[in-house]
């Protein structure tokens, strides 16, 4: 089969190559370019050849969008973060690393702990054809009828760090209750008794979660809880420094405080500093997270970590399993267990 010259194919050398640009050179029908790329079998030896000898020397590559509607896969999994913070950020680059070694690509989306964001993320991953979602739910996520429709369609969906008890479906998280259990456990060996707690917003099932390790080990060292020891406020520093200053005026005042995030940590340091009391003399302080920044704080703070980038790995190939598999993977839950470093702003008494 003969076909025109190289420069009369494709006028511009630099143009992509199309599958219209190989029919016109060969003079054969786009539909039997097409037939003979998927090796249709009415197709003769031929003009097979002559196809793929000259998509090859066009280096032609086929459309990913139509091959996405023909094979019904994008390879690319939409991922929903309530933030990018570093925790969040190492899960997501664990989540990434397995997706690419399977061959997918990662596509992110912030929530900023907004429940309406949270949704527009949800419908502009849909129209971008994802074959399906790996989330962390925001924090003022109350109702979940975004996610059941990612169901209906019967879409695989993974939920990790962040899951919902609302929501069937495979999961990946942390032991939060065991992380409350062994921050508050470790203030109690150190010789505190009037432990607070900063436990994030009232909706959040990782706060709730901590609090209830926090609880449980006041009752395991028979200390009866006190509701002025318990705060909810937001993620954010400045919200944790102004629920700190509130505990700090009590007139029995707590003796060490956990919180349920670093950032909150920096926040009750600084209303610690302010007040000019010592830690761990005067007060101890443990967070959660382990992020880097808090072991080079004076005095380094104790925090609780948790494994995020294998969090985040162990998401991906959850989700990777649901691709590829047809049965009931629902009830689904890998728990993580946290490990607490001990640092100088809780060590009154030495480990």
């Amino acid at each position: 089969m003969k076909y025109l010259s190289l420069s009369e194919q494709l006028p511009d050398m630099n143009k992509q190559a199309t599958i219209k640009d190989i029919a016109k050179a060969l003079n054969i029908s786009v539909s039997t370019v097409s037939r003979a790329l998927r090796n249709a079998p009415d197709i003769k030896a031929e003009t097979r050849n002559a196809v793929l000898a000259l998509s090859e020397e066009l280096s032609y590559q086929p459309s990913r969008l139509a091959l996405s509607f023909q094979q019904r896969q994008t390879h690319t999994i939409g991922v929903i973060v309530p933030n990018l913070d570093w925790v969040l950020s190492q899960m997501v680059k664990g989540i990434d690393e397995v997706a690419l070694e399977a061959g997918y690509t990662v596509m992110v989306c912030q929530s900023n702990e907004s429940f309406g964001r949270e949704m527009v993320n949800t419908r502009r991953l849909l129209d971008s054809l994802v074959d399906g979602f790996i989330i962390s739910v925001s924090s003022e996520t109350k109702v979940f009828d975004h996610f059941r429709k990612i169901r209906q369609k019967n879409m695989p969906m993974v939920f990790f760090d962040r899951v919902s008890p609302e929501m069937a479906g495979p999961r990946v998280r942390l032991d939060n209750q065991d992380g409350g259990f062994q921050a508050t456990e470790h203030l109690i060996e150190q010789g505190y008794r009037r432990i607070a707690i900063l436990a994030g917003p009232r909706n959040l099932g990782i706060g709730n979660e901590r609090l209830e390790g926090y609880l449980a080990a006041l009752k395991k060292y028979r200390i009866k809880p006190d509701p002025d020891m318990i705060r909810y406020c937001d993620f954010n520093q400045q919200k944790a420094f102004e629920a700190t200053n509130d505990l700090l005026r009590l007139k029995k005042r707590p003796e060490a405080i956990f919180t349920i995030s670093d950032r909150m940590a920096i926040g009750a340091m600084l209303a610690i500093k302010d007040w000019n009391l010592r830690m761990p003399e005067d007060i101890g302080l443990v967070g959660f997270n382990n992020e880097p920044a808090m072991g080079l704080l004076t005095p380094a703070i104790s925090s609780v970590e948790q494994p995020a980038f294998e969090l985040g790995k162990t998401a991906a190939k959850l989700f990777i399993e649901r691709m590829h598999n047809d049965g009931d993977m629902e009830d689904t839950e890998i728990v993580l267990r946290p490990k607490l470093f001990v640092r100088a702003s809780s060590l009154k008494k030495g480990l």
